[in-house]
């Protein structure tokens, strides 16, 4: 490796537990505060009823470079301990950053200050704001997903199923036995949590497909995302309660609250997701989706007001926060596995 480049790449992101920290009684006392404080208990607090819920069925969604900023940990302890059903996600989540790290790969300590980006273009170091990311391990998964497109039946899939392949590429492959241990890809994989990934070809997934259909033009693999959109309705209609934990905005935030409608639209009677919180900084007044506020969803009939909660907050501060919050609440102990990716691949979901 160029010695300047390895000088780069030394100190690797850690992931936060939320195991070893109990935020409970500072959350609490957070509640007696003002704005965003006051704002994030509450938030907390709702995320928390859904783990007492037992009939709630909860959707986890994911906008912004999180796994790469140190998150992972905080989706894998939700994920293994059923404190949610569902997750739906931007594309460089679940495979430039996820998928990347449980192939042996890492993220790494950079800074935005005193860099030439220049420099780092002519290293082949990809910048996240504060983040490092060697380009040459991303090109290895990008080939990776190429690797597992040729394995798969020549026909339309939805991201869900191509997402549950490369978590059973990762499961029988024992190269990997260590590094997918703490991989969102392969505990969603091993306990029938679907990953929803509606724009899946705008991340480093996307270079491996055209990769894919370049070289198998008239037979490939594609992505139906109206696929995608039918399953989790499905989804909503077999289990008709639900609340939801939105990281971010973007097409996740608007993928999800549209099943209500999606559902109206069947003519099947869904109610409207019972909880709702979401942790962003982008700011409603300029109409974009997703500083638009969980009230205003309510306007389409995709959100009820009772036990909904914006947070205006950064996601790496907030989401360890709240997560925590309800770990340590431990309402979640209980809660029935869905497994629903048996569900939708297994049974006629009708309503």
């Amino acid at each position: 490796m160029n010695p300047r480049k390895k000088e780069l790449l030394q100190s690797t992101i850690a992931h936060i537990d939320i195991k070893a920290h109990n935020v409970v009684p500072m959350v609490d006392a957070m509640r007696s505060m003002a704005f965003q404080a006051r704002n994030l208990a509450r938030g907390a607090e709702i995320f928390d009823m859904m783990q007492a819920d037992q009939e709630c069925a909860v959707f986890l969604t994911l906008a912004g470079s999180l796994i790469s900023a140190g998150l992972k940990h905080v989706i894998v302890d939700m994920v293994q301990n059923n404190m949610v059903d569902a997750i739906v996600s931007t594309g460089a989540n679940i495979v430039d950053q996820d998928f990347f790290e449980a192939l042996g790969f890492k993220h790494y300590v950079g800074t935005p200050y005193g860099i030439d980006d220049n420099e780092l273009r002519e290293l082949m170091i990809d910048r996240i704001y504060d983040t490092f990311i060697d380009e040459e391990d991303l090109r290895i998964c990008d080939d990776t997903i190429a690797q597992i497109c040729a394995l798969l039946q020549h026909k339309p899939h939805s991201s869900r199923e191509f997402i549950r392949e490369m978590g059973r590429f990762l499961d029988e492959n024992e190269q990997y036995a260590e590094t997918r241990k703490d991989s969102i890809v392969w505990n969603c994989y091993k306990l029938g949590v679907p990953i929803f990934v509606p724009a899946f070809s705008d991340c480093s997934a996307g270079f491996g497909l055209v990769y894919h259909q370049f070289h198998n033009p008239e037979s490939h693999v594609s992505l139906d995302s109206a696929k995608d959109f039918l399953e989790i309705t499905k989804l909503k209609l077999h289990n008709p309660e639900s609340g939801l934990f939105m990281i971010g905005g973007g097409v996740p935030k608007n993928f999800v609250q549209d099943i209500v409608v999606a559902c109206d639209i069947l003519e099947k009677e869904a109610a409207m997701h019972k909880y709702a919180i979401q942790i962003t900084v982008a700011d409603e007044r300029d109409g974009a989706l997703s500083g638009s506020t969980l009230k205003e969803a309510c306007s389409w009939g995709k959100v009820d007001v009772v036990y909904e909660q914006m947070i205006w907050a950064e996601a790496t501060i907030a989401m360890p926060i709240i997560a925590g919050y309800a770990y340590h609440k431990q309402n979640w102990k209980g809660r029935p596995a869905r497994n629903f990716n048996q569900v939708l691949d297994g049974v006629a979901v009708v309503a």
